[in-house]
């Protein structure tokens, strides 16, 4: 209970409740931003699998529309105008595929692009909790060196002093010389 123990009107209590402080707020940040790129690549994965089926049906439509432009070449001579018809809606048809599968690339890339942000935003996080450790790490140094080794040292020199007192303050010993009772001279 160290900590406990550090006066609040000592500068470095508030350095490290500061440094306590830091330390949520970037846990809270990098909670913030995982929820928000897990939410983005659910909404991404959502639309993929709204629009693949869109996909997969327009394609089956536009290789319909091919496969009748086909036949339409075939009966050419009778249905020529039927074939104009149709081979504009083929051409329409794939161009609005094209459209679509740009549109699904752009939102792929839109995709990459949020989740490269993503990991720059948790490797600067990253760097900053490194930095804040070798801060910490830096001022701990710093109190040992400067406050907690001249502290023991002065408690050694006090303790030394205190004995030194002891020994003067003693009173003296009794003399060799003195007899002893008989209860004193015995060893049992």
């Amino acid at each position: 209970m160290l900590a406990l123990q550090i006066n609040p009107n000592d500068p470095m209590f508030w350095v490290m409740v500061v440094i306590a402080l830091s330390f949520i707020i970037i846990a809270v940040a990098m909670i913030a931003i995982a929820v928000f790129v897990n939410r983005a690549v659910k909404s991404v994965t959502r639309l993929e699998q709204k629009l693949e089926p869109l996909i997969e049906r327009v394609t089956v439509i536009s290789e319909q529309g091919k496969q009748i432009a086909v036949q339409g070449k075939h009966i050419a001579e009778q249905f020529n105008a039927v074939s104009g018809h149709l081979s504009t809606a083929t051409m329409n048809l794939s161009e609005s595929l094209a459209i679509i599968k740009d549109e699904v690339g752009e939102l792929k890339d839109l995709v990459s692009e949020t989740a490269g942000e993503a990991r720059d935003k948790v490797e600067l996080v990253s760097r900053t909790i490194d930095r804040t450790h070798d801060q910490i790490v830096t001022t701990t140094d710093f109190i040992q060196r400067r406050v907690v080794e001249p502290a023991r040292e002065l408690a050694a020199i006090m303790a030394g002093f205190r004995r030194g007192l002891e020994v003067l303050v003693a009173p003296l010993p009794t003399p060799i010389n003195q007899t002893y009772g008989e209860d004193e001279m015995f060893i049992g």
